[in-house]
């Protein structure tokens, strides 16, 4: 995949199939839209084309708000948009002043002159445009205007849910982390560089792994104890993570930690990338840490129980 910070550097290709938007999670229902450009792009030997915004609109529309979450990083949707099989990814920065564009300039400037798109593949419910005030309608009689087909895709469901972001947001931030996998169509993932901890777990036989995250605003899911699956230099290991304040020791900071069953190696400084599986139980505070053992012992059977079923 061929990513441009400057949509100038975008050379006009053959059949260009384009699709625009955020693609916050790259879930169920985007790679539907992603699916079928990449099948009209192959009935007429063209190629697909992504446009998306840095930083995200929220952020510059609403720069205020305390609480704007995203279900990946910049480099994990990326990663993702290529697995899914985009050609071409143009990143537009998105500013105040860009934020004033409306819906017809958007269309003119972008998807016409520097793209020349045959096709715009977009789900059901997109706007684009100033205020978002641009619909599927205008799109269709630019379309007939500037000489490309308009292509709408349907929601996708699973399980009877029509699948969303915000839906998988809400998802994570409740702990049903096994939902948010079924709507994102694979685990959902935090990776960050090992940190030295207080080792307490060493402690009581259960060494950890503490993670760092450098993007503040990754979506971390709901306090509580995972099956997991862990990554580290190309291997996959099986684990126990914990995300909270680790009541037992007192201590007052959100924690993400994993122990990796088996693993002795010592990875500070290194990046690791743990996939949720499954939500095991909340975060319990015990009144001393042979009492944590013991139910760490116990977690342990369960999530081992649950990865190997």
């Amino acid at each position: 995949m061929k990513i441009y910070r400057n949509i100038d550097e975008f050379q006009k290709i053959d059949f260009p199939v384009v699709t625009v938007g955020t693609f916050d999670g790259v879930h169920v229902g985007h790679r539907k839209i992603i699916d079928k450009m990449i099948k009209r792009a192959a009935e007429h030997d063209g190629e697909t084309v992504l446009i998306t915004f840095h930083p995200h609109p929220r952020l510059v529309i609403h720069p205020d708000s305390k609480n704007l979450k995203f279900i990946n990083t910049r480099e994990k949707k990326y990663e993702l948009l290529e697995k899914a099989g985009i050609d071409h990814l143009i990143e537009i920065q998105f500013t105040k002043e860009f934020s004033k564009t409306t819906s017809f300039e958007f269309i003119k400037k972008y998807i016409v002159d520097s793209i020349g798109a045959k096709k715009l593949v977009i789900g059901y419910d997109h706007h684009f445009g100033k205020n978002r005030l641009g619909d599927f309608k205008e799109l269709y009689d630019l379309g007939i205007t500037y000489g490309f087909d308009v292509e709408k895709v349907n929601a996708q469901s699973v399980n009877n849910i029509n699948v969303s972001s915000t839906k998988i947001r809400k998802a994570l931030e409740e702990g049903k982390i096994k939902k948010a996998n079924q709507l994102l169509g694979y685990e959902y993932s935090i990776t960050g560089k090992v940190v030295r901890g207080n080792k307490v777990g060493r402690k009581i036989g259960f060494p950890t792994a503490n993670i760092d995250l450098e993007d503040q605003y990754k979506l971390i899911t709901a306090n509580g104890v995972y099956a997991c699956r862990v990554c580290w230099n190309d291997s996959i290991y099986q684990g126990m993570g914990n995300i909270g304040l680790r009541p037992t020791v007192n201590h007052s900071e959100l924690t993400i930690e994993v122990n990796i069953f088996g693993f002795r190696e010592e990875i500070y400084g290194g990046n690791i990338t743990i996939y949720f599986v499954d939500r095991i139980r909340d975060e319990i505070k015990f009144a001393n840490l042979e009492l944590l053992r013991q139910q760490l012992i116990k977690d342990r059977e369960t999530v081992m129980g649950l990865l190997n079923d």
